[in-house]
């Protein structure tokens, strides 16, 4: 069984036992989300639309962290331009505990 949810702009496909990095969440780890904006949800055949209208899926939190330094780097030729800048995405680690279609 697998579903697909919207949470931070992006479409994660889960199913349960699976750990997923989303977009930073405001939750301590160790607490439960829920996430309510469920796409499709399939056991043995493909539910969309009002049929997955009052799906959830349930997960635990286990860690805030922040994501490898990606580099940029800005350069004019000729011109003594150059700028450098790192950058470090901030993510939620959430383990998929339950979904409940």
């Amino acid at each position: 069984m697998y579903a697909i949810i919207a949470t931070g702009g992006k479409q994660y496909k889960v199913s349960e036992g699976d750990e997923i990095r989303v977009e930073k969440l405001d939750a301590e780890a160790g607490s439960t989300v829920t996430f309510d904006q469920v796409i499709a949800v399939s056991d043995a055949e493909l539910k969309v639309a009002d049929a997955v209208a009052k799906a959830s899926v349930t997960g635990t939190v286990v860690k805030q962290d922040r994501a490898r330094k990606v580099i940029v780097y800005k350069y004019k030729r000729k011109t003594g331009y150059h700028k450098k800048n790192g950058h470090r995405q901030a993510y939620t680690l959430v383990k998929i505990d339950k979904i409940n279609a």
